[in-house]
């Protein structure tokens, strides 16, 4: 019994490695099944990213701790300390985009079930080598596995975007793909200058010898940092880079939609990782270099994403131009490099992020609504309601519909309802309205531009366009709305599995909870935001991560005579 706590002491040790190597084994158990085993296909998917979510829970709480106590974790993979060896790090921002990565892959595995995943082959493979590039991205600690997890993922994305076929998602898929191709060249390149020029590719060694670069070197250190964060830039939708997202998220399958509106964070947790490393203010000449061209774009980005939504007719096009919304107004958030602000843009990283998501699998949902032309209308004659008089145009006392049917006591279906209060809660999310948490991230984000000191003209030009992008999205949010579940009576009951309803549902609980627990979720955020502002703890730790000793050689015994 003695050697059972230090089995688990030491298994814990490796839990980091789970979020990555869970969906790779997953995956490749389920490619040697039938594709005729849907069903446990199915089942293996939801249980690997529920057990994902589940490690990324954990390691969440040990990344937590007060005042930044155990925030970093080191993962040395290979036994070889940093920068020779492979590196993994958790910290407070890793893990939380692990979290959130793992609530919106188990929401769309289960939502997956439903229907989408007998569309196409090999969906729950891919589904899980896209969880497998999705953490791995965020927990390497080095370019060059940056790199890999990046190309895991976007292989992965590319066969999950063509499943389902049709002409209009194979055209939006190659866009996609040759977008992302180029993006990956400029990685590439933009890695090779960097190694180049500081002769690493660990990011914490990289961030250590910045300050050392010689003055003759600095400016192709900033080209190559300037077209490494292209690539990233492209994959965070920012404009003009960003002319591929609303046709190719708009038309992929619902549950692909929903976990792809993380990838685009892929791209901000990127940026900003990189740039709070590299270029921080004690940087010397390279302080805070890109800070404007990282506002102006996301500025750019955010108008953008608000005139789209305003045009789009489509919901799914709109939920596409919320994300593009939310990816500029990060975007510009990151660029002034204040720990209170980029706190308030974490928060609404998440809020943003969770949106998104219910909204492309609600509207799965409500396009199979209205596209059924039957009625659920209970009355259907005037025999059918015996309190009218047979004159509707002289009936006293009693609302009558365009079509003079009459509305007092027809019922509402309950699916019908449960879609239309998901869509409020998506409406007030994406338009930052109150009480829910998108408010409370776009409040923060404005208290700290104001609460830092007198407001520059960037500052300004910031909340203006915070301000405005949000009531543009409320117009057309309520547009959408009123076209959907108020302008035509005349329909059957939407058809809405449990399978459906329950990732819909969770998802909106944990908005709900973001809401309710905003003091926590903040002072976490606030957390994050300064270690990120304050490199050299993740530095630090990772340098200074030690490879464990191997077991010890027991001498040869000596043979007597």
């Amino acid at each position: 019994m003695s050697g059972q706590p230090s089995f688990f002491a030491g298994l814990s040790q490796h839990l980091i490695l789970a979020p990555f190597l869970l969906p790779m084994f997953t995956a490749a158990l389920m490619l040697l099944l039938d594709e005729k085993q849907r069903r446990l296909k199915a089942v293996m998917n939801s249980v690997s990213a529920a057990m994902c979510l589940m490690a990324a829970v954990v390691l969440l709480q040990r990344t937590g701790g007060p005042d930044g106590a155990g925030a970093t974790s080191v993962y040395l993979a290979a036994n070889w300390a940093a920068p020779f060896g492979i590196t993994l790090v958790a910290d407070r921002l890793s893990t939380l985009m692990l979290v959130l990565g793992g609530v919106l892959g188990l929401a769309s595995a289960m939502f997956s079930a439903a229907r989408w995943d007998k569309a196409g082959v090999h969906f729950h493979p891919l589904f899980q080598l896209q969880l497998m590039g999705l953490n791995g991205a965020f927990l390497t600690g080095d370019l060059f596995n940056l790199f890999v997890c990046f190309e895991i993922m976007l292989a992965a994305s590319y066969g999950l975007l063509l499943h389902g076929s049709g002409r209009t998602r194979v055209q939006a898929g190659l866009h996609y793909i040759a977008i992302n191709l180029a993006a990956s060249s400029l990685f590439l390149i933009g890695a090779a200058m960097l190694y180049g020029v500081t002769g690493t590719l660990n990011m914490a060694d990289m961030a250590a010898r910045i300050a050392q670069v010689a003055p003759a070197d600095r400016g192709l250190l900033h080209a190559a940092a300037a077209i490494l964060s292209v690539a990233f830039l492209a994959k965070a939708a920012m404009w003009p880079l960003n002319f591929w997202l609303v046709p190719a998220y708009g038309n992929a399958t619902a549950p692909v939609g929903a976990l792809f509106a993380i990838l685009t964070k892929v791209g901000i947790y990127t940026i900003v990782r990189l740039w709070t490393l590299m270029f921080p203010g004690t940087a010397g000449d390279s302080a805070y270099f890109g800070g404007d061209w990282l506002f102006w774009g996301g500025i750019a980005t955010l108008t953008f994403g608000a005139i789209g939504m305003l045009g789009s007719q489509r919901p799914g096009y709109l939920a596409g131009f919320a994300i593009i919304t939310s990816s500029g107004t990060l975007l510009a958030a990151a660029s002034f490099g204040q720990a209170e602000l980029t706190a308030g843009a974490l928060y609404y990283l998440l809020s943003s992020t969770l949106a998104a998501s219910i909204f492309l699998l609600l509207t799965d949902v409500v396009e199979r609504w209205r596209n059924d032309g039957s009625t659920f209308a209970p009355y259907e004659s005037p025999d059918d309601a015996p309190f009218l008089s047979a004159d509707f145009s002289s009936t006293v006392g009693v609302n009558l519909d365009e079509e003079e049917e009459v509305l007092i006591g027809r019922p509402i279906p309950a699916a019908a309802a449960f879609l239309g209060l998901a869509f409020l809660c998506c409406a007030l999310l994406i338009a930052g309205l109150p009480p829910l948490s998108g408010f409370l991230g776009k409040f923060a984000m404005l208290s700290a531009v104001l609460g830092h000191e007198a407001p520059a003209t960037n500052g300004w030009i910031f909340m203006g366009a915070l301000l405005a992008s949000g009531l543009v999205a409320m117009i057309a949010l309520s547009r959408v709305g009123i076209r959907t579940f108020w302008a035509t009576s005349h329909r059957a009951a939407p058809q809405l599995r449990l399978i459906e309803g329950v990732p819909l549902a969770a998802l909106v609980i944990a908005c709900v909870m973001l809401t309710v627990q905003a003091d926590t979720v903040m002072r976490y955020t606030a957390s994050t935001a300064r270690a990120l502002h304050e490199p050299v703890g993740y530095i630090t730790a990772v340098l200074s991560a030690k490879p464990r000793p191997g077991p010890a050689a027991t001498p040869a015994t000596e043979a007597k005579p």
